[in-house]
């Protein structure tokens, strides 16, 4: 069974996470059955962006990096507190941690701020939030991120970065992919309607 953590801080966008939710959720019922996502927050309850309220399965502090195969973290909005929560420094050792053991990393959106803050993006090729003033990417970039601002998604080695919610299933069926099959996942993405 490939487990995945849902790294959740306080602030994030509902539809980021929902996505890998669905995929792994339809891989598990649907698919060839190896995936199990857990819920995982920075807290034991969250609002989302949009003020869903969210209880997660655990809590940071709970995480047994072993015991995953990947962390996938969507994005958030700065005026919901994403990045005070993103930016602790407990996400931040978690982000390592994962990476440390080459564990896959899946991002979505600003997702990718904290993994560029914790360092494990320093030189490599990865990309966040496209907007017309760049902020983001620019932050992205002060992180020593080569930030690649017209690619919708990129993987780099172990790590998953797309540059906005359009990219979420798409970043989510990549996980999948990685994570079990290219056979597997076009399998899942036809019968949830994505491939005919």
């Amino acid at each position: 069974m490939k487990r995945i953590c849902l790294l959740l801080p306080n602030g994030f966008e509902a539809v980021e996470a929902s996505v890998f939710t669905d995929v792994m959720g339809w891989n598990q019922v649907e698919g060839d059955g190896t995936t199990e996502l857990v819920t995982v927050g920075t807290r034991k309850e969250l609002t989302c962006t949009w003020n869903f309220t969210v209880i997660p399965e655990m809590v940071i502090e709970d995480v047994i990096v072993d015991n995953f195969d990947a962390l996938t973290l969507p994005g958030g909005f700065e005026f919901a507190q994403f990045y005070e929560d993103a930016y602790r420094e407990d996400v931040l050792e978690l982000i390592r941690a994962f990476n440390e053991k080459n564990k896959i990393i899946a991002s979505i959106c600003v997702g990718a701020l904290p993994l560029g803050k914790s360092g494990v993006l320093s030189g490599r090729n990865a990309t966040t939030y496209k907007s017309s003033s760049s902020l983001r990417q620019q932050q992205l970039a002060a992180f020593g991120v080569n930030v690649q601002a017209d690619t919708p998604i990129v993987v780099d080695g172990n790590i998953i970065t797309s540059y906005n919610p359009a990219t979420a299933f798409d970043v989510a069926f990549k996980l999948l992919e990685m994570l079990t099959s290219e056979e597997n996942c076009l399998e899942v993405k036809r019968l949830m309607g994505f491939v005919k």
